[in-house]
């Protein structure tokens, strides 16, 4: 199983993060979430990580496509997030700038969101998220979608489960789901924005029955 834990802000959330096994950790480049790094903190932790096994990942919000060439430029990043409405035009522009890996979200809501996903290539991981009403954030709500939609869903790319998966309801993805991937967030978090040490540790350790 892929883990990934989106919205790291400290040297010691890594480190837990690499103790646990994640494979991933995201970097929120997003002014209007509670999540939100700049640019100097996420530098400070990619180096941090270079000499450890957990990869950064960029998470963008349809941010503008020359900001978004400098920013990976900037901070060298390999992989990067697509968590907006970003077009395969869009998409392709990066694809032939940077070798990086784009791991797209798809917002569910209902059977006929998941027809979107055969209509954008390019990309390298699906990452389903719950579908953010008017006035909700884009990620990182607490809140899940239908997971029973995704039961029988075959598709040609890896994929991550993700939206309000928390310790209550980790096992649940064993046994109804068979993802790539698992993204993670508000779940392990102690207070908005805030990562907890302990609930990653929990909730790890609730997964793999340890």
């Amino acid at each position: 199983m892929i883990f990934k834990i989106c919205g790291l802000k400290e040297k010691d959330s890594v480190l837990c993060c690499e103790v646990n096994n994640v494979d991933f950790f995201g970097l929120i480049f997003y002014k209007k979430s509670p999540r939100n790094i700049s640019y100097k903190n996420a530098r400070e932790l990619i180096n941090f990580a270079k000499d450890l096994r957990i990869t950064p990942v960029g998470v963008f919000v349809n941010q503008g496509v020359s900001e978004l060439k400098e920013i990976i430029t900037y901070l060298n990043l390999h992989y990067i997030q697509l968590h907006g409405d970003e077009s395969q035009e869009y998409i392709d522009e990066i694809k032939n700038t940077f070798c990086v890996k784009i791991i797209k979200k798809f917002s569910i809501e209902s059977e006929k969101d998941l027809i979107k996903v055969n209509q954008i290539n390019n990309i390298d991981y699906l990452l389903f998220d719950y579908k953010p009403s008017s006035g909700e954030l884009p990620g990182g709500n607490s809140k899940s979608f239908d997971w029973n939609l995704l039961k029988n869903a075959k598709f040609k790319l890896p994929w991550f489960i993700s939206g309000g998966i928390n310790e209550s309801n980790i096992k649940n993805i064993k046994k109804t789901l068979n993802p790539n991937g698992i993204d993670l967030s508000s779940g392990v978090e102690e207070s908005l924005g805030k990562k907890s040490n302990k609930k990653i540790n929990n909730l790890l350790r609730l997964f793999y029955g340890n």
